[in-house]
C-alpha cells in the first residue's frame, strides 16, 4: 500500500539529517510536519474503512454460515421424504457455503492483520508528529552544532545503504524467479488435482448422504 508506505518514510526519518541537508531548515521542517499532517489524515481515513469492511467481511460470513445450516436442514427433510436425489443436491449445497466459509475467515484474518497495521501506522505517525513539532525548535538549533560530527557517519551510513539496496534487488531477483517456476508447476498439475478433488467430493457426498439418511432412520 503506497500510503503506508509513505507514512514509514515519514516515521523512519531522521530529523536531525532531514535539517542538516536542508538550505532552510526552519522551512524544511514545518514542511515535514505539514506532510504528517497530511498523511495522519489519510491514515485516520484508511483505519475508518479497513474497519468497516471488516465488519461487512463478517457480516457476510455469518450470512454465509445461516445458508450452510439452512440447506442442510433440507437435506434432513429430503432424507425424511426419502428423496435421495434432493437431498444430495441440498448437501452440495451445503459443502459449497461450508467451502466458501474457510475463505471468509482467511479474509477475515487478513483484513483484521490489515486494521492493525494501520492502526500501528497511525500511532507512529502521531508519536512522530508529535516529536517533532515538540523538537522542531531544538532540532534546527542542534543541527549547527552537529553538521560537521555527522557528515562523516552519512557519508558511512551512505556506503552501507547501497550495498544493501543491491543485495536486496538480487534477492527479490531470486525470489521472483523461483515464485514463477512454482507457478509454471502448479499449472502443470491442474488438470489431475481437479479430477481428484471432484472424485473426492462426489465420495464426500454420498459419505454425507448416508450418514443422514441413518441419522434419519426411524429407530
Amino acid at each position: 500500500m503506497a500510503l503506508l508506505e509513505r507514512v514509514s518514510t515519514l516515521v523512519r526519518a531522521n530529523l536531525n539529517d532531514l535539517i542538516d541537508k536542508a538550505e532552510d531548515p526552519e522551512k524544511m521542517i514545518k514542511q515535514v510536519i505539514l506532510d504528517m499532517q497530511n498523511q495522519l489524515l489519510q491514515v485516520k481515513t484508511q483505519v475508518a474503512i479497513a474497519i468497516a469492511d471488516q465488519h461487512l467481511l463478517e457480516k457476510k460470513a455469518k450470512e454465509n454460515e445461516e445458508r450452510a445450516a439452512d440447506w442442510m436442514r433440507r437435506a434432513e427433510l429430503a432424507v425424511d421424504k426419502k428423496q435421495d436425489d434432493l437431498a444430495r443436491a441440498a448437501l452440495q449445497r451445503s459443502m459449497s457455503y461450508q467451502q466458501m466459509q474457510e475463505s471468509f475467515r482467511e479474509q477475515i484474518a487478513d483484513q483484521k492483520a490489515q486494521v492493525e497495521g494501520l492502526k500501528s501506522a497511525l500511532s507512529k505517525l502521531e508519536q512522530k508528529l508529535a516529536e517533532a513539532r515538540g523538537k522542531s525548535e531544538l532540532l534546527i538549533a542542534q543541527h549547527r552544532r552537529s553538521r560537521v560530527a555527522t557528515r562523516a557517519n552519512q557519508a558511512q551510513q551512505a556506503a552501507t545503504e547501497d550495498k544493501g539496496s543491491t543485495f536486496d534487488r538480487m534477492k527479490h531477483k531470486v525470489l521472483k524467479q523461483e515464485a514463477v517456476a512454482q507457478a509454471h508447476a502448479e499449472l502443470l498439475g491442474d488438470n489431475i488435482d481437479d479430477k481428484f478433488a471432484r472424485l473426492e467430493r462426489e465420495q464426500e457426498i454420498d459419505r454425507l448422504l448416508a450418514d443422514l439418511k441413518a441419522r434419519r432412520a426411524p429407530q
